[in-house]
């Protein structure tokens, strides 16, 4: 009779305990709904990579060889076959070593600007999804490469106030059609300095060298000093001297036209912050500086010319993660809020969502390099929807409507899944990744064969060939499609069909994001 009872007792607790659980599932879902969240009100803070996502895995592979097609100089364990050593005697005229570094796009030359932004965003994307990385086994790879490129601007920068910016002449570069082991036009070098002043160059170039030190700050510590002294050296260069490389090299204006200098300034003092945890650096993002430059509340696009928005997404952290006191500043919140702009303009839903999109939802904002923007975008929104999930930030408010992390993230794999083939052309726009992909990029070393012998000028024969490339410039992101989503597979197409660098930096970071489901860590520092 006792244990009848006690048996009566444990089934009414029961009862008691299974309607207190759907009360409370009730109430989550009533909350969550009321707000419009897309997930439960707290959210996952970050622990081991979750699952990896094949697709985005076996992409990331694909993509990180681009840097090894790119590469300059001596090659080391060497992985593409059809590439070997070229531009073994760059900076010798100025008895500096710039043999290394990596060439800009399909053409031979090395643009300072650009390069040294490939190596910031490499070295983001390494801090933040390093271990995602290596769970395919791409974290050294990436090392390796961001390396190629940091040896570069380190023996670019021989002096405090010299930077070498350019390596060759595009006119000359341009009048030729041949391979990079066998080039022979004239590799003439572009500085700049106190007189001829290039401050979004040495500014950009202080940001990688800030970003790499964090990155090589467990594996080789005098190499990340010797970094961040080349960073605080060029940043204080950047801003003394005060001055457009544009102006002073108006040859650059047909390649990498800078737009203003300001952005840079901020993203260097960023970066620098993040790596020192010195308190000037933050001072000047929010002091003067930060309301002369930062144009708070105005959305801007992320690229190799414009660092306010991913200036905005990484002080954004500073704000999920620092201390109280940092992060309640009044200016570090215009930052955040400026942030939260971009992303409610890259939400298809936001009621401020910006309507510069294809039919299909591919952000499009200029048809040279239309995926530039897209990628960068979809990079900065993975980052942004992981910050808040590892400070369990459950909403985002975009003039009165509310998203959450998942509804950024749907976003970014939308974006990703667009340049991987899921588009109307069902075509991947990821060269050596699906069953179809450009055959005829726009890169004078994939388009030669690699036993041809051929100088500046008989290599024409190449280009006007109607034969696909026969080397697989393998990780390549082309240009992109048109507005009308169309896409004109012909070497002759630089407009759509040449890639470059910094879009695979770019992607590599996307897809980092994206092969697992873990969130990002606290502090890389």
């Amino acid at each position: 009779m006792g244990q009848r009872s006690r048996s009566k007792r444990c089934c009414g607790w029961c009862i008691v305990l299974v309607v207190v659980a759907l009360v409370a599932i009730v109430l989550v879902i009533t909350l969550t709904n009321k707000i419009g969240l897309s997930e439960p009100v707290l959210s996952p803070v970050p622990g081991s990579p979750g699952t990896v996502q094949k697709k985005y895995g076996v992409a990331l592979k694909v993509a990180m060889q681009f840097f090894d097609v790119q590469r300059s100089g001596k090659l080391v364990n060497n992985k593409i076959s059809w590439r070997g050593d070229s531009a073994l005697k760059d900076g010798s005229q100025a008895k500096l070593d710039l043999s290394k570094g990596m060439y800009d796009a399909g053409d031979h030359l090395k643009f300072g600007f650009p390069m040294a932004f490939t190596a910031t965003v490499l070295s983001w994307a390494i801090l933040e999804y390093g271990d995602q990385m290596q769970t395919v086994n791409q974290l050294k790879p990436a090392q390796d490469s961001l390396k190629w490129i940091t040896d570069y601007l380190i023996n670019a920068h021989p002096s405090k106030d010299v930077l070498y910016v350019q390596v060759g002449d595009p006119a000359a570069d341009h009048k030729c059609w041949d391979r990079p082991e066998t080039m022979t036009a004239k590799r003439p070098l572009t500085q700049v300095n106190t007189s001829s002043p290039g401050t979004e160059v040495a500014a950009e170039t202080a940001a990688a060298m800030a970003s790499a030190s964090l990155v090589f700050k467990s594996i080789d510590a005098k190499y990340s000093s010797s970094l961040l002294e080349h960073a605080h050296q060029l940043f204080t260069f950047a801003d003394k001297h005060r001055g457009s490389y544009s102006h002073s090299i108006p040859e650059v204006q047909k390649f990498y036209n800078s737009t203003g200098y300001g952005d840079e300034l901020l993203w260097a003092a960023s970066w620098l912050y993040h790596a020192t945890g010195d308190q000037s650096y933050f001072d000047y993002v929010t002091g003067k500086n930060g309301k002369a430059f930062a144009k708070w509340g105005t959305p801007t696009w992320f690229s190799w010319d414009n660092k306010l928005a991913g200036t905005q997404v990484l002080l954004s952290r500073v704000s999920f993660f620092g201390s109280k006191e940092i992060a309640n500043s009044e200016n570090l919140q215009n930052y955040r809020k400026s942030a939260e702009a971009v992303m409610c303009g890259l939400l298809p839903k936001s009621p401020t969502a910006t309507s510069s999109r294809t039919e299909s939802g591919l952000i499009w904002v200029s048809e040279w390099n239309s995926l530039l923007h897209p990628v960068a975008s979809s990079f900065l929104a993975v980052l942004y929807s992981d910050y808040m999930l590892t400070s369990r930030t459950a909403k985002l408010s975009c003039d009165g409507d509310s998203f959450g992390p998942s509804d950024l993230r749907k976003f970014a794999i939308s974006q990703a899944d667009y340049v991987l083939g899921n588009n109307p052309m069902e075509m991947s726009y990821l060269v050596g990744y699906g069953e179809k992909y450009p055959e005829y990029v726009h890169h004078r070393g994939a388009s030669i064969p690699e036993d041809a012998t051929t100088g500046c000028s008989d290599g024409w024969e190449w280009l006007e060939s109607t034969e696909p490339n026969p080397n697989v410039a393998v990780g390549a992101v082309v240009g992109g499609p048109a507005l009308n989503e169309t896409y004109v597979d012909s070497r002759n197409n630089s407009m759509q069909g040449e890639p470059s660098t910094y879009n695979t930096a770019l992607i590599v970071g996307l897809l980092s994001g994206l092969v697992t489901s873990s969130s990002v860590a606290k502090s890389f520092t």
